[in-house]
Order: structure tokens, then sequence, then C-alpha cells
């Protein structure tokens, strides 16, 4: 068959043709029938075929012209089985000269397909989601060309909005695409964003159905394009003034970096281009969100691909003004104790609801870095994401409860796991209470150890925190997390201003300020660094800063200036030799007189320290001491490090525990060296939040602990009603124990002796 050279004008074509079969009568079955037909002529393929995805992640073929109509309905492929089944699972076209000798090829001797070589398949999608695979195959081996996979693409499209939209009801039967569960079932998923909520799914669907795809007046329909994008601007800029997201914080960066992504020009040149290729707007719009979703999904990069949420909201708020609708969710068919479920959300996605009815939001996407989860931050809303098969086992009007803590979802729960739920969060309120009233009491055990309990922050807004928890100071600023947020690096001065910031509204408590820990698992969008095969071992944190001592100097030169009069605390992150404190120290001194010689003001005191996450500088304890001002154990790395568990793998990651003899051990080593050189030792991490985890660090000989502020009022509870002398020896006992863990006797310990935990 000679090369096909059609392009647009043949698609557009094809367009019309579909549009007006779609129009006339006959079943699900006969349109879909005539569907594939058409488009076999069309472009002169010998066979198309149409592969429907069922429930049970199965590919039934549905309709076809060239095969053996025996095989419709009787042939069916499981996901990633065959070509067809490996487009489904990966979500993007293949096309092949010589379909027999691709590895997925799965022999079926009802089609008859074996005397068809090449191959064009495209996944039909909507809303990121798979429904099925089209596919057209010829006798002779060849490379289909881009205008032939375009237009394929597009006719994909087509049919997912009319299967979407039930014109092709008939067609799709009762297990198919709306099958789901009813018995109840439990998802396991990341939390963006603590809390428990109780309460009715809500999809969050656009409700969006395309019914016009071919442009009559492509000069119209740019028009029709430009005029909604203005009307869109005009109306996230109402949206991003509301009120309870009027406080700084890194919530409005994210919000005016949304608002940048609105008006960027390559995505808006890309659908007038589309527009200009003979789509309607409406169609040029849902065009551009397909290419993006394909490409997306070959990205590994976390940051980037939660990027692409904040585009896919945005072209359904686009499309909604297209189609006549304000582009916001309808508040009143909410019920009043909404779950909020979706794929995805964008951060004004999340704005369009009233935050009174969201009880949680569940999200199959996501991650902590994610520009809707910093907003739900800053909206109290508790979130968990990356659960996978989320959409294919929730339906509207199901019971969910979202555990924010474990980062569990239970749909569908029964009566009894209800209310133990319910019952846990009106305790949880009852406590909230409780904390609150000791907020001012100091944190000092039965027998008069004081604590001091500090805070973990990373985001301006977690400093509203700062003093509505009781913390005494912040024990850890990450300050990577406004960095992963931006679109470039930030300079001196933007830098200077954001530490400037965070120590106005501490009010005179102490912060200390972690240098970047980027690498690993943060990575900046910006930062061109290398894949390492193991990322947590690798060029991260300190070893980025040594390497690049301008990019750490800059930050340094940030935080002397912003510290101005002020006691300055900075610590370094994943020390691993006494050397490299050495150099990062020596940075700092520099920039501290580089000021000085400026004539500018200098910070009235410095404290200069290390996060011990690496064990081997705990040999190096001695030359250390000497030198350091304070040291902050990073229990987070350092318990990954100490049992080369990978904390990042669900198989080990309740394997090693720290309330388990050799890490316990471990830790009072240290404490006992810290108190012996007469230097300050604290522990920062989520154990430290734990009031069992706490009773135990206390016990071993830690007196500071910095946590998230959620978990001050929980130890300041425990501490305050421990009595620690025994609780020493008791953990001397402990550590000889051969066990994988003393969780269990502790927690008994506590429960003797009425610890409140």
């Amino acid at each position: 068959m000679p090369p096909q050279t059609a392009g647009w004008a043949g698609s557009r074509r094809l367009l019309r043709q579909l549009r007006a079969l779609m129009k006339g009568g006959g079943s699900g079955q006969e349109r879909l029938d005539k569907t594939v037909a058409l488009i076999a002529d069309d472009m002169v393929a010998e066979v198309c075929s149409f592969y429907l995805l069922r429930a049970g992640e199965v590919l039934e073929l549905y309709a076809t012209k060239g095969l053996r109509p025996e095989a419709v309905h009787a042939t069916r492929l499981r996901l990633g089985e065959g070509i067809v089944g490996d487009i489904a699972a990966n979500a993007r076209p293949l096309n092949l000269s010589d379909a027999q000798s691709h590895p997925n090829f799965a022999y079926r001797p009802e089609t008859g397909e074996e005397i068809y070589h090449s191959m064009l398949g495209v996944p039909v999608m909507r809303d990121g989601r798979v429904l099925g695979v089209l596919a057209v195959q010829n006798r002779t081996a060849r490379q289909y060309g881009e205008e032939e996979i375009e237009a394929l693409e597009t006719v994909a499209m087509v049919l997912a909005e009319l299967l979407s939209s039930g014109e092709l009801g008939g067609a799709v039967g009762s297990g198919g695409l709306d099958s789901a569960e009813s018995l109840p079932a439990r998802l396991t998923g990341m939390v963006l964003n603590e809390g428990l909520g109780i309460g009715t799914a809500a999809m969050h669907e656009r409700g969006i159905v395309i019914r016009q795809v071919v442009a009559e007046d492509p000069a119209a329909e740019l028009e029709r394009l430009d005029a909604a994008l203005s009307a869109m601007l005009g109306q996230l800029e109402d949206l991003l003034a509301r009120n309870e997201l009027s406080a700084d914080g890194e919530h409005q960066e994210v919000l005016e970096t949304y608002r940048m992504f609105a008006a960027d020009r390559g995505w808006v040149e890309r659908m007038r281009e589309a527009v200009r290729g003979g789509l309607s707007a409406e169609a040029a719009v849902q065009r551009v969100q397909n290419d993006l979703r394909t490409r997306m999904s070959r990205v590994k990069d976390p940051y980037l691909r939660e990027r692409y949420a904040d585009f896919e909201d945005l072209g359904n708020r686009l499309l909604h003004h297209l189609l006549g609708s304000a582009g916001t969710a309808e508040d009143s068919d909410l019920p009043d104790d909404t779950v909020l479920i979706a794929r995805s959300l964008g951060p004004a996605d999340l704005l369009d609801y009233d935050g009174a009815k969201i009880r949680a939001v569940v999200l199959e996407e996501g991650s902590p870095s994610a520009h809707v989860a910093i907003v739900a931050r800053a909206l109290g809303i508790p979130m968990v994401g990356r659960c996978r098969d989320l959409l294919a086992r929730v339906r509207k009007g199901d019971t969910v409860i979202v555990d924010g803590v474990s980062g569990q979802v239970l749909l569908r729960p029964r009566s009894s796991i209800r209310a133990s739920f319910a019952e846990a969060i009106r305790a949880g309120e009852e406590r909230r209470k409780v904390f609150a009233a000791t907020r001012e009491l100091p944190a000092v055990t039965r027998d008069g150890t004081r604590i001091g309990l500090h805070m973990n922050a990373g985001l301006l807004i977690d400093l509203q925190q700062l003093h509505a928890s009781g913390a005494e100071g912040i024990g850890l600023y990450r300050t990577e997390v406004p960095f992963m947020v931006r679109e470039s690096f930030p300079d001196v001065a933007q830098q200077q201003d954001l530490y400037a910031r965070v120590l106005d509204l501490a009010e005179g408590k102490p912060v200390t300020f972690r240098t970047l820990d980027i690498g690993g698992d943060k990575a900046l969008p910006y930062w061109g660094g290398t894949e390492d095969e193991n990322p947590s071992m690798g060029w991260r944190a300190i070893r980025i800063g040594l390497d690049r001592p301008a990019m750490l100097r800059q930050q340094l030169r940030a935080l002397v200036r912003a510290a101005a009069g002020r006691e300055l605390r900075v610590m370094f992150p994943m020390v691993a030799e006494v050397s490299e404190f050495v150099r990062a120290r020596h940075l700092l001194l520099r920039e501290v007189e580089r000021q000085r010689a400026a004539g500018g003001r200098v910070p009235s005191r410095i404290e200069c320290g290390v996060m011990l996450e690496v064990p081997a500088l705990v040999w190096q304890l001695p030359t250390l001491f000497d030198l350091v001002d304070f040291v902050s154990v990073g229990s987070n790395d350092l318990l990954q490090f100490l049992f080369a568990s990978d904390r990042g793998n669900p198989r080990l990651a309740r394997r090693y525990d720290i309330l388990s003899p050799p890490a316990l051990a471990f830790l009072m080593n240290l404490t006992a060296q810290a108190e012996a050189a007469g230097v300050r030792l604290s522990l920062c991490g989520e154990a430290a939040g734990h009031p069992l985890e706490a009773m135990a660090l206390i016990g071993c000989g830690f007196r500071i602990l910095s946590m998230p502020p959620g978990g001050v009022g929980p130890v300041k509870l425990m501490l305050r009603s421990l009595e620690l002398a025994p609780l020493r020896g008791y953990l001397d006992h402990l550590v000889r124990l051969p066990q994988a863990s003393v969780r269990e006797l502790l927690r008994s310990y506590a429960r003797d002796r009425g610890v409140a935990l």
C-alpha cells in the first residue's frame, strides 16, 4: 500500500463522516461496526478493530472490519497481553511494520490476523484512563506515517467522548466501564496531609463531553479559544484572592506559579496549532491534554509529573469556559461530609469546592511536593495520594474512611469500623482540647526533668503552628521545600526575604535552619543533577553543597543577611566525615566576614551544627564534639542506614523498628557521649512526635526532641505523666533482649504506670 498522505484534511473528512454516522440510528454495536468500517476505508487499511477494556482488566474485541466476524466478543486479552494489551497497559501507540515479530505478539487463530503484517494501534483514553484500543492493520510490511498516527489518535479521542457520553451505551454491557466492587476494601497510599476523615465519596468529575470535534470555521474557533483563555485567567484572579488563602506562605507562591502556567505560551500555541489544523477549540484542548498525558507517563521525575496535574486542571477549566459553564464545582450537589475522589487535582481545582464540606481528599496519583498538597495543608484538609486502582474501586456515594496518619483508605467499611473511626475522630477532638490546655504548661516529667519540645517545619504556613502547638522553637527548618515548588533557583535576595520572614514569624523563638537537602528523592525541576542508582546514599545534601560551593555560599549568605542582629542556627545535613563539616563551616564564616566587611549587620550569635544521619560519624564523635555547637540526630535516615534498609521499600517499611534493642542501644551510646562532652544533642524525625517512641527516646537520654507540630501536645501530655528514673533502668534491661522490637513491652510499661499515650 502506498504511504498515506491524507494528513489533517483526510482526518477532517473522516471526522465529519464519523459525526454523521453517530447522528444516525441503530444500536451501539451497529454504530461501532460502521465506525471501524469507515476508519478502514478512509485510511486504506485492510483491518480496523476496536477493543473495549472490560471489568477485570480484560480487553474484548468489540468491533472489526477485516478480522473474522466470529472473533467479535470471543477474543479477549488480558491487560499487557499481546500487542493490544501492551498498548492499553502503557497508554501509548505502537507503530509496527512487522507485528508478528514483536515480543508481545499473541496469536489468536479465531481472528485470522496472521496474514496481516503491519499494525498501528492507539489507546482510547479519557481523563487519563484507558477505555480501549483502536488498531488498523495491513498485509504489507510498512511504517505508518506521523499524519496517520495523528489521525487515528484524533479518531480515538472522539470515540472516547462517545463512549463516555453514553451515545454508544448499547455497545457497553453491564460489566463494562462502570463495573465496581460492592464489598469493603482497603487501599494503601501515601500521606500528603495528616488527619482523619469519614464521609461520602464524591467523584471529581467535570462532566465534559465534546460533541463538536471538527472546526467548521478555524478562524472563529481561534477567537473562541482566545476568549475562553481570557475569561479563565480572569476567573483565576478572583479564585486565588480568596480570604482563607490571604496569609503569607508557600501556597501563595504555588498559586502564583499556577497563574503563570495558565499563560504558558507553549501550551497555548499547541492548542492554537491544533485549531489551525482543523479541530474545534474544545477538541484542540482535549488533544493537547492527551499529548501531555502520554509524554508525562514516560517521565520518572515525580516533581515534573506533578506539574502535569496543574495543566490537567487548567485544561478542564478551559473546556468548561468553551462549553459555556463557569468551570467551578457544583457545591450544591456535594454532601456535607464529602470525601473527594480524583486521579489528580490542580491547586485551583481544590479551591473550587466549599472547604467546609470536604472531610478529606484521596488521589490515585499525587506526592507531598504537589501544589495541591501544599494548598491542602493551608486549608487543613486530610489528603492521601498514590492509591493504586482508586478510581476503579470506588463509586460515587460510597462511605469512605481516610486515615491520613497511616495512609489507609477504607472503602465501604462495615458499620463497626465506621463507628470505631467516628469515635477516634471524636476522641481526637477531645484530646486536642486537652493538648491546647497544656500548651502553656512546662514540658517537665513528674520527677522534674525538663524536655525541650520543638517542631519541624518547611513552609511559612507551618509557622502558624509554632505558637498554637506550644513548641519552644523550630528544631528543623527544611530549607529545600520552597526550592521544590519554584520553577527556578531563587537568588540571594529571594532566599534572604524568605528566611527573614521565618525569623520574624518565630517571634524570638529559636530556629535551626538545615541547609539544602536536595538530591535523592528531592529533585528540583530546574536542577540538572545525575540519576543515582541508590539516591538516598548518592549525590545529595552536603555532598552537593561542597561540590557546588557557589550554591551553598548563596544560601549561607542569605541566612547571614536575614539574621542580621539576631541569633542564627545552621545545621548541615548528611555529614559523613568531620572534614565535611569543617569545610561547610568555613564557607559560613566566610560569608559572615563578607557581610561584616561590606558594612552590613551580622547575626548577634551563630551556632553551627550537624545532622547525624550517617553511622560512620559516630566513630568520629570526640573530634566532632570539639568543633560543633550542637548535633541533631536525623532518625529517619539514620535508621535506614543503621539497618541497611531502604525506607522507601514497602517490603521493608515495618521490618526494622526504632524501638528495637540495637537501635535503642545505639541511641543510648550517642546521648552518653554527648553528655560527657557537654554538647547539646537533639533528635528530629517522625518518631519524636509519637508518645511511645518519645518516651523511649527520653529514657535513652534525649532532652530535646523536634517533631511535626501535631505531635507536640500528645508528647507533652505523655512526659508530664512520666517518671523518668525507673524508665532508664528498664531500658538498660530491654537493650539486652534478643528481640526484633520491644515496642509492646514499652507499651505495657506505660499502661502499668499510668503514662498517657
